[in-house]
């Protein structure tokens, strides 16, 4: 079976008609088929796009980078290998819908799902239990180890997280709160939103980028108010 690869690939697009068209036909004279197209951002500079592009066996990353940015005014900002299996999750409705399926395990379902809305590669849901005190509550596939030695569950992460309790939704800084090292040097980009209060936060992860837009933030705040609300009646 020949051997095809997904790769994420942000592009930012000048406020001229036909760029998008431009970029698809730039990729396709070099053999990259385009799956879908998500809108991050638009604005009257432009737009932020994400393309979900697949290589064809043997065919180099940089090929699709070249080929995109041949295009005039055209950046891309990011591209890295896309791994993430949404099923049948695509979109922020997809997700609301799974919520309100599972209004009981709506925390945790966002956790699970969210990387896939998102095109994260992770989640986790960390509670803070007391001050110096951080559970992980739940992860998704994927999801980075930061729980220590202790062998209760949740497990209690061993990292200082000083951004929490957190107040609204935001970026994180990968050299915040005494992250591993590596996640510098892979420019993890991080955005995370309480989960109905402060102490109940869902964190999300991207290695290699891109950075989360504002866009992308609100979102996240709002899909996470609706797993708040969905839990809070249930517990009723």
């Amino acid at each position: 079976m020949l051997n095809y690869m997904s790769y994420l690939m942000r592009v930012v697009l000048p406020d001229r008609p036909g760029t998008l068209g431009a970029v698809a036909t730039a990729l396709g004279s070099a053999g990259i088929d385009i799956l879908s197209v998500t809108v991050v951002e638009r604005s009257a500079a432009g737009a932020v796009d994400d393309l979900l592009v697949v290589l064809p066996p043997g065919g180099l990353a940089d090929r699709a980078l070249s080929a995109a940015q041949s295009v005039a005014g055209v950046l891309v900002e990011s591209l890295r290998p896309f791994l993430a299996d949404g099923g049948e999750v695509a979109n922020d409705l997809d997700l609301a819908d799974a919520l309100t399926d599972r209004p009981a395990d709506a925390a945790a379902t966002l956790a699970e799902l969210a990387p896939c809305v998102f095109n994260a590669d992770w989640a986790v849901l960390l509670e803070q239990v007391d001050a110096g005190d951080v559970r992980v509550r739940e992860a998704s596939v994927g999801a980075p180890t930061l729980g220590g030695d202790d062998l209760g569950v949740p497990e209690r992460v061993r990292l200082a997280l000083p951004w929490m309790p957190l107040a609204a939704a935001r970026p994180i800084g990968a050299d915040e709160g005494g992250f591993p090292p590596r996640w510098q040097a892979v420019s993890m980009a991080l955005a995370a939103a309480p989960v109905g209060h402060s102490q109940l936060v869902i964190l999300l992860g991207r290695p290699g980028g891109p950075a989360f837009r504002g866009t992308e933030i609100e979102r996240l705040a709002h899909l996470a108010g609706i797993a708040a609300s969905l839990a809070g009646r249930r517990h009723r």
